[in-house]
């Protein structure tokens, strides 16, 4: 995913129906921001990219399945969001990078 379709997926998903997806959409956004605060920026930086490709799948994946459907939306579960964000945890410790400033509770 680009800059851009990670900024839109943060509008997709709804708080209340889609609580897995919309925090998989904030801490993939954060990530990216990160990256981008540490070196050339999201689109050049491999290694941030490689361990958020599940992420960035569930997301995608969210998006499609969502599209056009108003009334009975569906999200992720909690251990699917847990396997996406394992690679990205383990990134960050090898980074030596405050895991808070990719993972944290309200929003």
């Amino acid at each position: 995913m680009n800059e851009y379709e990670i900024e839109d997926a943060l509008r997709w998903f709804d708080e209340e129906d889609q609580p897995n997806l919309i925090h998989a959409a904030r801490v993939l956004y954060r990530l990216m921001r990160w990256t981008n605060s540490r070196s050339d920026g999201w689109q050049y930086w491999r290694k941030p990219k490689q361990a958020a490709r599940r992420l960035m799948a569930l997301v995608e994946d969210g998006r499609r399945e969502n599209r056009g459907n108003y009334g009975d939306l569906t999200d992720v579960t909690e251990a699917q969001l847990k396997a996406a964000f394992t690679p990205i945890k383990s990134l960050l410790t090898k980074e030596k990078a405050d895991h808070s400033e990719v993972f944290y509770l309200n929003g």
